[in-house]
C-alpha cells in the first residue's frame, strides 16, 4: 500500500530516464557545482543495500552520511516474502524545506532474482521515490520521465498453488597433524504462505565429528541432531493470529534420543499487522505437550517422560529514523512444577545520538531451572572440553556494546573501485 502526501502524480508508471536530454540554454547557465548544491541531500537508511551501485546509477541527489543534515531520509526496511523473495518497504521522510513531502513505496523481488536484479530493482523505486525532491530544485530541469510500456503476460493460474521448496546441504572438514575436524549438515523445507494463513514444515539433519592426538593416545567425539518442525497460523484479524507448533527431535548433546512436541497458541499484535515492518508489539501464549526419551538416565532417574509446559512471550520490534529497538522477555515453566522455569530477555538497540555519534547494545540473558534432559553420569573432563554434552547451569548471558563517530565530508556521492573496499 502506497500512502502520499503532495507527492505529485508524475510518479504513476514513470521511469526516469538518464542521461538527461540536451540542454536548453538556460540549462546550460547552471553550472554542475551549482547543480551539486542545490540537488536534495539524501540520507539512505539501509544496512542491505549496495550503496556502490545506488551512488553510481542516481546521480542526481546528494547522498550524506548524516540523517541529521539530510533534506529525504529513505528508511528501507526488509521482510521475507512467502515465496522466498524479499518486500523493500522505502519510507521517503522529507526534511527541512521537504518536511510535507512524504511516500512509501515498495519494491518485492523474486526468489529467483540475482543480487544484480535485485539491486536494480530497488534502485529504480529509489529514483522514482527522489522525483519529487528533485523537481522542486534546478536538478528539476535536467530530469527526463519515461513511461517503460511493457506487455503484460497472460494471467495463469500459479501451478504451485503458493507451496515454496526449498533444500540444501554442507559439510566441512579442516585439521592439522594433531588434530582434525568434520561436519555435515542437510535440510529440507516446504512453504505455503498467503495472507489468510502460514504453513512452514522442515527437517533438518547435523554431523559434526573431531579427533585430537595427544601424548596419551588419540581423543575422538561426535555429536549429532535430527529434527522435524512444522507451523500452521491463520490470520484471524488485523490483531490477531491462531496456530500451532509440532517439533520432534533428537540430539546427542542434550541427551534426547527423542522429544515430540505438539503446542498451540495464539498471538495479539498490539500494532496493526500492516505496520509490521516499522513496528511489532507482539504478545505470544503457547501451551503444549512434550514426550522425551533420553539416550542416558537422567539426574531425576528417568529414561522417557511427558511434561506440559506454557510459555508467555513478549517482543517489541521498532524501526524509526533515529534507530532501531528489538527485544524480546520469554517466560515458560512445567504445569506440574512451577520450580521448573526458564526465563530469557534479550534486546539489541542502535540510537543515533546526534549528527556522526551512533551507540549499540546487544546482549541476552537467562535464568535457567528446566533441564530435566541432564544425564545422571557426571560428564568426563574430555566431554566438557569437546562439548559433547550439555552441562548443568542456573544462567546464561551476554554483552555487547559498541560506539561510533564519523566526521569529514558529508558527501558520499563519489565510488572509487579501485583496490577493492
Amino acid at each position: 500500500m502506497r500512502r502520499c502526501r503532495a507527492i505529485p502524480l508524475i510518479l504513476i508508471g514513470a521511469f526516469l530516464a538518464l542521461p538527461p536530454a540536451p540542454a536548453t540554454a538556460q540549462q546550460s547557465d547552471i553550472s554542475a557545482e551549482r547543480l551539486k548544491q542545490a540537488a536534495p541531500k539524501v540520507f539512505l537508511d539501509c544496512h542491505q543495500c549496495d550503496m556502490d551501485f545506488i551512488r553510481n546509477e542516481i546521480t542526481f541527489v546528494n547522498f550524506v552520511r548524516d540523517r541529521g543534515i539530510a533534506d529525504v531520509h529513505i528508511l528501507v526496511t526488509i521482510q521475507l516474502t512467502g515465496s522466498g523473495g524479499r518486500e523493500y518497504s522505502l519510507d521517503f521522510i522529507g526534511q527541512n524545506a521537504y518536511h510535507d513531502l512524504r511516500a512509501t513505496l515498495k519494491y518485492v523481488s523474486n526468489e529467483t532474482d540475482t543480487d544484480d536484479e535485485q539491486r536494480r530493482g530497488l534502485a529504480r523505486v529509489l529514483k522514482m521515490g527522489l522525483v519529487p525532491y528533485a523537481a522542486q530544485t534546478a536538478v528539476g530541469d535536467f530530469l527526463n520521465i519515461s513511461f517503460d510500456k511493457k506487455v503484460q503476460p497472460e494471467i495463469t493460474g500459479d501451478i504451485w498453488n503458493s507451496w515454496v521448496f526449498s533444500l540444501g546441504v554442507s559439510g566441512s572438514v579442516s585439521g592439522q597433524e594433531s588434530e582434525n575436524f568434520a561436519s555435515g549438515s542437510g535440510y529440507f523445507s516446504a512453504n505455503r504462505i498467503t495472507q489468510q494463513d502460514k504453513l512452514r514444515l522442515g527437517v533438518s539433519a547435523s554431523l559434526s565429528t573431531s579427533k585430537f592426538v595427544l601424548d596419551t593416545g588419540p581423543i575422538s567425539s561426535s555429536t549429532d541432531s535430527e529434527s522435524f518442525s512444522g507451523l500452521y497460523v491463520i490470520s484471524l484479524n488485523e490483531h490477531w493470529s491462531a496456530g500451532a507448533w509440532l517439533s520432534v527431535y533428537s540430539s546427542s548433546y542434550s541427551n534426547i534420543a527423542l522429544a515430540i512436541n505438539p503446542a498451540p497458541a495464539v498471538e495479539y499484535d498490539y500494532f496493526n499487522y500492516a505496520e509490521s515492518t516499522r513496528k511489532q508489539l507482539r504478545f505470544l501464549y503457547r501451551i503444549g505437550y512434550t514426550f522425551n526419551k533420553y539416550y542416558q538416565e537422567t539426574i531425576y532417574e528417568k529414561m522417557k517422560e511427558g511434561i506440559l509446559a506454557q510459555t508467555l512471550s513478549v517482543t517489541l520490534e521498532i524501526k524509526q529514523p533515529w534507530g532501531n529497538i528489538s527485544s524480546s522477555l520469554s517466560g515458560s515453566n512445567f504445569l506440574n512444577d512451577f520450580s521448573k522455569n526458564r526465563l530469557q530477555f534479550w534486546a539489541g538497540v542502535s540510537l543515533q545520538l546526534f549528527r556522526g555519534l551512533a551507540i549499540n547494545f546487544n546482549g541476552q540473558c537467562s535464568s535457567i531451572h528446566d533441564q530435566i534432559s541432564l544425564p545422571l553420569s557426571v560428564a568426563t573432563e574430555e566431554e566438557i572440553l569437546l562439548q559433547q554434552k550439555m552441562l548443568a547451569t542456573n544462567f546464561s548471558y551476554g554483552l555487547s556494546v559498541g560506539i561510533s563517530y564519523t566526521f569529514g565530508s558529508i558527501y558520499t556521492n563519489v565510488v572509487n573501485p579501485r583496490f577493492g573496499r
